[in-house]
């Protein structure tokens, strides 16, 4: 189910997608919910909601009041109540997400002692590798766990679509037609309502939309909530919205899902508000920045007289050891203070010169996420997989050296470089900024350029390199890396790096815009509810069927 069909077509693709979308439910009367309503039933307007089945905490982040749902293995208790009048969950698709959503939620129904109430059913088109997949991940044909996409959609009483983005671009009017009336729209990430926007259509009205998007990828999911699994859970953090309640419990659903996940905690957006820094983000330090970043870095510490294993210890190891431990654990400010004097030097220096460059680009893409361009350009390049699949990145020089530096890697040994930070560091406060400057809450900001990055993607290329990070992620994301790295390589190496060797200096109102920023703070709360337990990726038992893969391939849906 990893592919896409058409470019979508206006004027003619509304009307398709109207009547096939809307037929059945005009006959039923249209129903709209107002957002007194939809406050009403669990769902304000900020990052506060309420739950009548879960114990939710109010946090102050930055002085912002936002609420949150602690996960835990002792909250399956409740999964009973949240799931009430659901007998199958479908899970469609089997990229990233699919199988580590699929396999946690069903050993957490398993946990719950639910399993012959609650059923998980895959949903995949028959003969393809996914097929075989599912099966050695123990859903078959034969137990009712695995089934033809269309008809685990028509049966599911909560449907989680978790088909790549342009396949999704490309079915949803079937998608929805098929689904029947009160049932859940489950996504795990906004970018059909972008896609819709762009259609100019909406959801069906007699079906619930929700969403639970998990900060991290799908085999971060996984291997963390095995891993959590005696230590009362451990997992990725999950943002949820409510973007139409039409049976009055979607909130309970919605939370219900986020913990059986795994998640460590969940806070709440909209699907608008989490496909723009979803999508914004992964393109930024998430994914797109840092490659950028270490490419840079690999080239001009070569350029200086480093060998290349120094250049590449110092710009990726550097990143993805020290740095990228100390941010996880005790914040960004903490790597600056983990510097001596002369470090501290350095390192603003570096931040001072690549924090506008940044932010340059930062701006850029989140203005083409949030007018639909990044959008229509996703479409529109998986629509061309068929004759232009995506290529490699981790075949050039710098990561076959990367390969020797990891064969014989000591932890203890890996430098925190001040120059690498303070550039790593400003290209994630870049991120970070414009997602606050745009109106996003402190807890969406924090995950979605910081955490994901460190707790998640990070690890992954600490592990096995660039590929096995980002290609391990949604076809979105891999478009956007590719895209948008190549841009903050050159702006930095065009602009920063130039100024640095032209002899710029520390900028005294950046550097105290930093040391005091708000992020430190709501940051400081958010490692308060860190799990112990931090992902090991580093053996072979992270790899395999309906795990992480070692092997990427692109290709078109021709469903």
């Amino acid at each position: 189910a990893a592919g896409v069909g058409r470019t979508p077509k206006c004027d003619a693709r509304k009307a398709k997608v109207a009547s096939r979308t809307w037929g059945v439910q005009e006959q039923r009367g249209r129903r709209h919910l107002s957002l007194s309503t939809l406050v009403s039933r669990g769902v304000g307007e900020s990052g506060e909601f309420t739950s009548t089945i879960f114990d939710v905490e109010d946090v102050s982040l930055a002085g912002s009041k936002e609420s949150i749902l602690r996960g835990g293995r002792d909250k399956f208790g409740l999964l009973a109540k949240a799931f009430e009048g659901i007998k199958t969950i479908g899970v469609c698709g089997w990229g990233s997400q699919g199988p580590a959503q699929a396999q946690n939620i069903r050993d957490s129904i398993e946990a719950a002692g639910l399993s012959g109430d609650v059923k998980v059913k895959i949903g995949l088109r028959k003969g393809r590798p996914s097929w075989e997949e599912a099966t050695a991940c123990g859903f078959t044909e034969e137990s009712g766990t695995l089934g033809e996409t269309f008809d685990v959609v028509a049966e599911s009483d909560l449907l989680l679509l978790l088909i790549s983005d342009g396949a999704q671009a490309s079915l949803y009017p079937r998608v929805l037609a098929a689904m029947k009336p009160g049932a859940t729209l489950g996504l795990s990430h906004g970018f059909l309502l972008g896609v819709m926007k762009n259609d100019g259509v909406d959801f069906r009205d007699d079906i619930n939309v929700v969403l639970v998007a998990p900060k991290g990828m799908g085999p971060s999911v996984r291997r963390l909530y095995e891993q959590g699994k005696s230590v009362n859970g451990s997992g990725i953090n999950a943002s949820f919205a409510v973007h139409q309640d039409y049976t009055g419990n979607a909130t309970e659903i919605a939370l219900g899902w986020s913990i059986a996940l795994g998640s460590p905690f969940t806070f709440r957006t909209t699907l608008e508000s989490e496909y723009k820094s979803d999508i914004y983000g992964e393109r930024c330090c998430i994914l797109g920045g840092v490659h950028g970043i270490v490419e840079s870095l690999f080239r001009r510490y070569e350029a200086q007289g480093m060998s290349p294993e120094d250049a590449f210890i110092n710009s990726v190891e550097s990143i993805t050891g020290p740095i990228n431990s100390i941010i996880s654990k005790r914040g960004m400010k903490a790597v600056y203070e983990e510097l001596d004097g002369e470090g501290k030097e350095i390192f603003m220096k570096a931040y001072s010169a690549s924090f506008g460059p940044s932010m340059d680009i930062c701006y850029e893409i989140y203005e083409d996420v949030a007018c639909g361009n990044e959008i229509k350009s996703v479409v529109n390049a998986t629509n061309r997989f068929d004759r232009f699949p995506m290529g490699t990145i981790d075949q050039t020089r710098m990561w076959k050296v990367g390969e020797e530096v990891r064969a014989k890697r000591v932890e203890e040994d890996i430098p925190l470089n001040p120059f690498t930070a303070g550039v790593y560091v400003a290209n994630m406060m870049a991120t970070l900024t414009t997602l606050r400057e745009k109106g996003h809450n402190w807890s969406e900001i924090c995950n979605e350029s910081i955490i994901e990055a460190v707790d998640s993607l990070n690890p992954y290329m600490h592990a096995r390199g660039v590929a096995f990070m980002v290609d391990n992620c949604s076809f979105t994301a891999r478009l956007g890396t590719r895209k948008w790295g190549p841009r903050f390589d050159y702006n930095l190496v065009q602009q920063a790096y130039v100024a640095i060797d032209n002899g710029a200096g520390v900028n005294d109102e950046l550097k105290q815009e930093f040391l005091n920023h708000d992020v430190h703070s709501a940051l400081a709360v958010c490692a308060e509810l860190r799990p112990s337990v931090d992902i090991s990726v580093s053996t072979d038992e992270a790899v395999g069927a309906g795990k992480a893969r070692t092997q990427y391939k692109s290709s078109k849906a021709n469903a």
